[in-house]
């Protein structure tokens, strides 16, 4: 088989595979439709040792994706620090104040507490504030002209 039919078949075959639902999809099926794309009969013993190594390799390139996918995941969880209800602290911004992402009610929100001990446990005030993802976007949309405001109150105190 030429070099110009062999990419034509392993272009088509793999379209096939990325846009196929992998559960129901079987080496025949694949065959049958490349068959049809390319006005080829694939079930020739030439041309079907050639499908099932493309299918092969691209099962094998799918497994390795995922199994670097699931290593970063457990990366960034193992990262992650979380409290006693299981939310996600960003950063402690000092001993009692955390900032952290919570969901309420089907919402996540930025959330920057403090918090305070009781028998062991740190538990949160109502010293914080809570804002939606909207709310969040829009301060840090405008954290450079708080920080020039910060910079103008400083320089006139001095």
């Amino acid at each position: 088989m030429d070099a110009e039919t062999r990419g034509k078949i392993e272009q088509t075959v793999r379209g096939i595979l990325q846009e196929a639902n992998m559960d129901e999809m079987t080496e025949y099926k694949i065959r049958q439709m490349a068959s049809q794309k390319l006005e080829l009969n694939l079930s020739e013993s030439k041309y079907k040792a050639y499908v099932r190594h493309i299918v092969n390799s691209f099962l094998e390139e799918q497994k390795a994706k995922q199994e670097e996918a699931d290593d970063d995941d457990n990366n960034n969880k193992n990262n992650k620090e979380f409290d006693d209800d299981g939310d996600v602290i960003v950063c402690r911004l000092s001993e009692r104040r955390r900032v952290m992402i919570q969901e309420f009610r089907g919402k996540s929100l930025v959330s920057i507490r403090e918090f305070y001990k009781k028998d062991g446990k740190e538990l949160p005030s109502s010293k914080g504030i809570s804002l939606t993802e909207e709310q969040w976007s829009a301060l840090k949309k405008n954290v450079p002209n708080i920080e020039k405001a910060v910079r103008k109150m400083e320089s006139q105190t001095m």
